[in-house]
């Protein structure tokens, strides 16, 4: 878009300045909405759209400081992946460096502006406005970033300062407790990941397995019509399906023959094992990992075990875990045996269709085999 078409598409939709009672209703119709939102990426999309609001902005987005990766990052939609910059790139990387409010209402002449952002995107930036946010011990932990002022002046100004100081005000303690809330969720992925790989690599198994069962129970979920937190959750979960076998004797589990009936038995019971060893958390993760470790080695016709569960009687995930674990346990090759070829085990599953797995969810897998494949490539072990 040139300059010309972009000023006069502009005048044609400049909008009022707020008034105060606005600008107190806008803030208290939010508030509500960001108090009870606990997953970070909705939270930031809420605030950014406030700051839009309190100050007749075009665009507004709230960046977040990654320490590890020394980077910026921020959500503009929902589905669509974190934008990522170095964190002392452009004009709010300077603004967090220089621990200062910025008002660039000439933003083409202003050296930390990156012009080729809007040469590629088309869209052309008048004027920004950046604030840094501090949590509760002073520590710069992100910034707002308004961009475009949409009244008849068209320029930022002090004002809009203290009224997007005011949207700091208000979602920074929310802000602050979701980081930690999701500081504590990706903890207990680490944990889960760890815990899990130990219990595979100890039944001679590998990491990968259960990266790759996390994924296909992933793609099962979201095909089965799970919601996306649900979704996310079986795949954070499913990789604890055997957690039990670290309670099975070391003659058993690493037995390389075939094992007696009564070691059978023995080796049934990492189920039962798993779930008694997570049944008693209430993070919704383990509750769920308890779940899978629990049922995975049910069966639809009633035939499973422990305790013989038959059809939907059989939690959702433990049906969904079952599929990616046969699957990726008959199909991949480990240190002791070679995987059957992927046509042998396709077959297998159509077999087994309403007799050990839910006939539904296996027309899901295979709607979506081309997509399975490409996660069983990706973590591909190679011996």
């Amino acid at each position: 878009m040139h300059d010309y078409d972009f000023e006069l598409n502009f005048k044609k939709s400049y909008k009022e300045e707020l008034t105060p009672e606005q600008t107190v209703e806008i803030v208290f119709s939010f508030i509500a909405d960001i108090a009870t939102v606990k997953k970070l990426d909705k939270q930031l999309m809420l605030m950014a759209d406030l700051g839009r609001k309190l100050i007749v902005a075009d665009r507004c987005s709230l960046w977040l400081i990654d320490e590890k990766k020394n980077e910026l990052w921020t959500k503009v939609a929902h589905g669509l992946d974190a934008i990522r910059i170095p964190k002392d790139f452009g004009i709010v990387g300077h603004a967090i460096q220089e621990k200062e409010n910025l008002i660039i209402n000439d933003p083409y002449n202003c050296e930390f502006f990156d012009k080729d952002i809007d040469k590629k995107t088309g869209y052309h930036t008048n004027n920004i406005l950046v604030i840094p946010i501090k949590n509760s011990e002073d520590k710069i932990i992100g910034a707002f970033q308004a961009i475009n002022k949409m009244t008849k002046e068209g320029e930022f100004t002090d004002k809009d300062v203290h009224r997007l100081l005011l949207a700091v005000t208000y979602t920074g303690k929310e802000l602050e407790s979701s980081m930690l809330y999701q500081e504590i969720e990706n903890t207990q992925k680490e944990i889960i990941y760890t815990m899990a790989e130990i219990g595979e690599t100890r039944s001679k198994e590998t990491g990968n397995h259960v990266r790759r069962v996390a994924e296909y129970s992933k793609i099962l979920a979201l095909g089965y019509g799970l919601s996306s937190d649900e979704t996310e959750l079986i795949k954070m979960a499913s990789p604890m399906h055997d957690i039990g076998k670290i309670g099975i004797p070391d003659a058993i589990l690493l037995k390389p023959g075939k094992l007696t009936d009564d070691e059978f038995e023995i080796m049934k019971t990492h189920a039962q094992l798993g779930y008694n060893m997570l049944k008693h958390s209430d993070r919704k993760i383990l509750k769920a990992s308890a779940i899978i470790a629990h049922e995975h080695h049910e069966k639809y016709n009633g035939r499973g075990y422990p305790r013989g569960l038959k059809g939907e009687n059989i939690h959702i995930y433990g049906r969904i875990t079952a599929i990616a674990d046969v699957f990726d346990a008959l199909s991949s090759d480990r240190c002791y045996k070679k995987g059957w070829p992927i046509e042998r085990v396709l077959e297998l599953l159509k077999e087994e269709k309403g007799q050990h797995f839910d006939p539904k969810l296996i027309d899901v897998f295979f709607n979506n085999l081309d997509e399975i494949i490409k996660y069983k490539a990706k973590y591909e072990d190679a011996f």
